[in-house]
């Protein structure tokens, strides 16, 4: 499975962004993808995860209420919208997914990361 990140850019605090995360594999629509995030310095942190049907989501405490999981399985591809951004969600974002239908919530969890996408929040 290929996964290729794309969508970040800069915005300012309060801002909105959406990534996208489109895969390869004819079995897109049986897996559960995660975004995780990971800022300098610090541990990469789970954003959300959703189901392969798209109807099961869960999400960071950090970024509950604010940020929403969604995926297009005839495009093969999955986004997350951001809103009411903040500094403090400024890192680098990542999709990843793995080898299992259920869902993880842990960055061990997930087997294939793509490249990852800059998201910078400016105050």
């Amino acid at each position: 499975v290929q996964l290729q990140a794309s969508g970040g850019g800069l915005v300012q605090d309060g801002g909105s962004l959406r990534l996208s995360c489109s895969a390869s594999g004819d079995t897109f629509n049986e897996l559960a993808l995660g975004w995780f995030r990971q800022a300098p310095g610090k541990e990469r942190e789970f954003v959300a995860v959703i189901s392969g049907s798209g109807s099961t989501t869960f999400y960071g405490d950090s970024v509950k209420g604010r940020f929403t999981a969604s995926r297009d399985n005839a495009k093969n591809t999955i986004y997350l919208q951001m809103n009411s951004l903040k500094p403090e969600d400024t890192a680098v974002y990542y999709c990843a997914t793995r080898t299992s239908v259920t869902m993880a919530t842990t960055p061990g969890g997930y087997d294939y990361w793509g490249q990852g996408t800059q998201v910078t929040v400016s105050s």
